[in-house]
């Protein structure tokens, strides 16, 4: 995956003021996740979180129209390289065919949305190693017949 400038900008900056995504989540007032997917490109800010952002990473304000121009979905490769990444996409490969088919039988013919959709990732502490857990929520939409 290639990263973007204006993404080493911002990785950078955030690495030099010691911040998480975490605290600039208390910053912005928006989830972690979604700051994360606006420093990657995935996701496009309002001019006023632009302008927190860039003020709490001590960036120009000039950078604004970066981070509010139309977003970039799907980066990189087909398959990923990154190890964390290709997890994943392998689950996708073992579990997608029955998440897909349990969703059908609980809701009908449909799919999931990734517009109107939130994703949260957790810590939970595990005696035998600490797990993480991710929650999708994503709105149920039927296919339409006409």
């Amino acid at each position: 995956m290639t990263i973007s400038e204006i993404t080493e900008k911002l990785l950078a900056a955030k690495k030099a003021k010691g911040l998480s995504f975490g605290d600039l989540e208390t910053t912005i007032g928006r989830d972690e996740v979604w700051i994360a997917a606006l420093f990657y490109r995935q996701a496009s800010a309002s001019e006023d979180e632009a302008a927190k952002l860039l003020t709490a990473l001590g960036l120009s304000l000039d950078l604004a129209s970066e981070l509010t121009a139309s977003s970039v979905k799907g980066l990189g490769p087909i398959v990923p390289t990154d190890p964390l990444i290709y997890r994943f996409y392998e689950i996708m490969q073992v579990y997608g065919m029955p998440i897909k088919e349990v969703i059908h039988e609980k809701f009908g013919d449909g799919i999931m949305s990734a517009i109107d959709f939130t994703l949260d990732i957790e810590k939970e502490a595990d005696p035998k190693g600490d797990r993480v857990v991710i929650t999708m929520n994503g709105k149920f939409l039927p296919y339409k017949k006409w």
